[in-house]
């Protein structure tokens, strides 16, 4: 599997806490497509990085995607095509406000050959939307599922947050039960995070909102794994549940650590071997470097260690697991440098005997009490370069 994704860095409204890349002011669209284009068309890339000629998906994300016209989108997957053989049950992703989504536009989508939406809902809640500064209403949330299921779409997903300052269980459970009832394919959940430079870190550093209460998020995340195991949703990561056959395809490829390559201001790519790069997150230099024909990213190679390191991290997220082998000393397929190896082990025997990860045919995986802690566990289980 190999992906493209799409940075669209553009949003009608600023949500008091999103730290993505993005500007509010469209006036310079036109510039950045055109730059994107030429990323792609120049195949740009680090000294020594071979793409592979075959993709499978291609996710336009931002941002908000569905701000694009269908002309414009169009003119994107002309010049991906060009440039690679997609497959003909290619997975095409288009993340989109609900207040963007009307039957002209579905239908306009399906004939790019777009076929999974990814809805920004956040809540069925209009004061809650109001507090995030989305721009969308609860009603619009409702008719766009309605509309995308209606034009053709039988695979997409929304995104709802949980641990908002305030937030009861009564109306986190409505928020997923409305979900559940319309038949929702994919879930996207997300503890809500302030990330600093946002409108929500500056509320909160000023006491005019509450700061996260790290109890009240378990408390709706152990619920939602309860409520979506009921209904027969896979929780297959962390923050994803889907009915069955209902996986992102896209996605699933970054936590299995397959190539992607990444267009548009601020995007990251990954060959699948040990080189990383990421595209500079602004607009203006962006379009200079690209007009130059001048590389507009910068790299990393990841060593043996830290390409472990990535391994446990993604792969502990998923429900499939992270291959352990003691006997071997070998972690995520990497061998574990041997001096660490008794600190790693001591960890595991912990992580099992607190309840928190399971180690079966040689796979580690979380449970769902140890889902709460899994950033934790996999920082605890990263070898160092010393």
């Amino acid at each position: 599997m190999a992906g493209i994704y799409f940075h669209i860095p553009f949003c009608s409204k600023a949500c008091h806490y999103c730290n993505f890349h993005f500007s509010t002011s469209l006036h310079r669209k036109p510039e950045v497509l055109q730059a994107m284009l030429q990323q792609l068309q120049q195949r740009q890339l680090p000294t020594g990085v071979a793409l592979p000629t075959h993709i499978s998906s291609i996710y336009f994300g931002g941002g908000t995607p569905s701000l694009l016209s269908a002309a414009e989108l169009a003119q994107l997957l002309a010049a991906v095509r060009q440039q690679f053989a997609v497959s003909a049950d290619a997975e095409i992703t288009l993340e989109a406000n609900p207040d963007d989504i009307d039957a002209a536009r579905l239908e306009q989508w399906l004939a790019l050959g777009i076929n999974r939406l990814s809805m920004g809902v956040q809540s069925f809640h209009d004061d809650d939307l109001r507090w995030m500064n989305r721009s969308h209403r609860a009603s619009q949330s409702l008719a766009a599922i309605h509309a995308a299921r209606a034009a053709g779409f039988h695979n997409f997903s929304i995104d709802l947050i949980y641990g908002v300052p305030g937030m009861s269980m009564e109306r986190w459970q409505h928020n997923v039960a409305q979900a559940m009832s319309l038949q929702v394919p994919h879930l996207s959940c997300y503890a809500l995070t302030v990330e600093e430079k946002t409108a929500l870190h500056h509320f909160v550093q000023k006491g005019k909102v509450a700061p996260i209460d790290d109890a009240l998020q378990a408390r709706h995340f152990e619920a939602l794994m309860q409520w979506t195991a009921a209904q027969g949703y896979e929780h297959y990561e962390i923050s994803n549940y889907a009915l069955p056959g209902k996986r992102s395809r896209h996605n699933s490829s970054y936590w299995q650590g397959q190539p992607y390559w990444g267009i548009g201001p601020s995007a990251h790519s990954f060959d699948g071997q040990h080189t990383r790069w990421w595209n500079i997150a602004n607009n203006s230099e962006y379009i200079r470097l690209l007009q130059a024909g001048a590389p507009a990213y910068e790299v990393e190679v990841l060593s043996p260690v830290q390409r472990m390191n990535e391994t446990i991290m993604t792969l502990l997220r998923t429900s499939e697991g992270l291959p352990v082998n003691l006997e071997a000393q070998q972690i995520g397929g990497y061998t574990y440098p041997a001096h660490q190896w008794a600190s790693a082990q001591n960890y595991l025997h912990e992580f099992m005997q607190n309840g928190w990860v399971t180690l079966q045919r040689h796979l580690l995986q979380l449970t769902n009490s140890g889902k709460l802690y899994a950033d934790h566990i996999a920082s605890a289980l990263f070898a160092s370069e010393e």
